[in-house]
């Protein structure tokens, strides 16, 4: 019923298990665990009340208030104390999610320190659910056109003291990028920290650029609590040099295995490199521009600056997006000026000409799907949201990393 990771394909367990197994089987690091497959899901919606068919939404909510069939229960349980019982990590792994058309970077749901049997059904019933959510209806739209089917990945949950993202090269001679942080992911993948920013090039050179990490996502029992960087510690490197040219490393490998590019989330715990997921890179980014030369004055006093997240340019009215509360405001050819974007903000990606963030960084969920709207974007703004007048016309643009507000 359920199936370990390191046999998971893709055709029965989604793409993103599909590429875990195959890790694994290459010997590459990858946290074990085992996967309730499409299967699983299939029988779950065949059982629901007719009545919901063609309903996403009540088919969503039949779902999310239906415990999960008493045979799957128990092959969680055995399946969980085969692993010794740890907290574990739950995420999606559905059939159009971890393409090479299309990331789905971060639409359905993923739930991280998740201890005990009923409280992983609980998180098994939530993943199928998010199949059916607005946020990722509205981004599989055109995207998918086989069977919405769910499979759900349970791993061991890894307590990082530093994570992030990497692309590895598109072409030969390129650099690998990698973005990272203190404590776990959501912080780099969420984008709400501007992480530091490194590239390791071909011949092992390693550059990089440090940002101020003011707080970190940790694990504390069965919870995740946010907490200060001390300020002696927001300006130090979350990587060192070796470090980061290990990560490309293991990069260049999986970009072998799974044959091309690949966006690739990692964690370092425990001193050791571990691989969490890596999805083909549907939308490369923009090239990070060089400096200024020496005597060229700075931008105009109207021009802010950040890092560029998806090529273009676009003018439009800057609306100032503080959360949920403020999504009606924004029209079609709006400028979204906010601090960071979640993945419930995927619909007005569909309405906006383009995305300005105070933090966050270029591999991150909200400048992946950016990409793949192929809407200009810049990230880690500084103060974007107080520097920038709601209703000003801007000019974004995405390769440069520049929002210029006009008079």
């Amino acid at each position: 019923m359920l199936v370990p990771l390191a046999r998971a394909a893709a055709a029965t367990c989604g793409g993103k298990a599909g590429a875990l197994g195959a890790l694994l089987r290459a010997g590459l690091p990858v946290p074990d665990g085992f996967v309730v497959p499409f299967a699983a899901y299939r029988a779950a919606a065949r059982d629901l009340d007719p009545a919901t068919a063609g309903d996403p939404g009540a088919t969503r909510r039949a779902i999310e208030a239906r415990p999960v069939d008493a045979a799957v229960a128990v092959a969680l349980g055995r399946a969980l104390a085969a692993l010794g019982d740890p907290p574990v990590a739950v995420r999606s792994s559905a059939a159009g999610e971890d393409t090479g058309q299309a990331s789905a970077a971060g639409q359905h749901e993923s739930f991280l320190a998740v201890r005990g049997t009923g409280q992983v059904a609980g998180a098994v019933r939530a993943c199928w659910a998010s199949l059916l959510s607005p946020r990722a209806i509205a981004y599989q739209d055109g995207r998918h056109s086989g069977e919405a089917v769910m499979a759900v990945i349970v791993q061991r949950h890894l307590d990082a003291e530093v994570s992030g993202v990497m692309f590895t090269p598109a072409r030969p001679g390129e650099a690998t990028r990698i973005e990272a942080s203190f404590g776990l992911g959501p912080s780099v993948v969420e984008g709400r920290v501007t992480p530091d920013a490194y590239r390791v090039a071909a011949g092992g050179t390693v550059t990089r650029t440090v940002a101020g990490k003011p707080t970190r996502l940790d694990r504390r029992g069965t919870g995740l609590v946010v907490s200060d960087v001390p300020a002696r510690d927001r300006d130090r490197p979350a990587l060192d040099d070796a470090t980061a040219t290990l990560l490309a490393g293991l990069g260049d490998r999986i970009a072998a295995v799974l044959g091309g590019p690949r966006d690739i989330e990692w964690a370092m715990a425990g001193g050791r490199a571990w691989i969490l997921q890596a999805r083909p890179v549907t939308a490369a980014p923009p090239p990070q521009p060089p400096p200024p030369p020496a005597g060229v004055q700075d931008a105009p006093a109207a021009t802010l600056t950040g890092t560029p997240g998806s090529r273009g340019t676009v003018t439009g009215t800057a609306r100032i997006v503080g959360g949920p509360g403020d999504f009606a405001r924004v029209r079609a050819g709006d400028i979204l000026v906010c601090p960071f974007t979640d993945p419930a903000w995927t619909p007005l990606l569909r309405l906006a000409a383009g995305v300005v963030t105070e933090t966050g960084g270029v591999l991150s969920h909200a400048a992946i799907v950016a990409r793949e709207h192929a809407i200009p974007a810049v990230l880690g703004v500084p103060g974007a949201t107080s520097r920038l007048r709601d209703g000003t016309l801007v000019t974004l643009d995405g390769a440069a990393g520049t929002v210029t507000a006009h008079p």
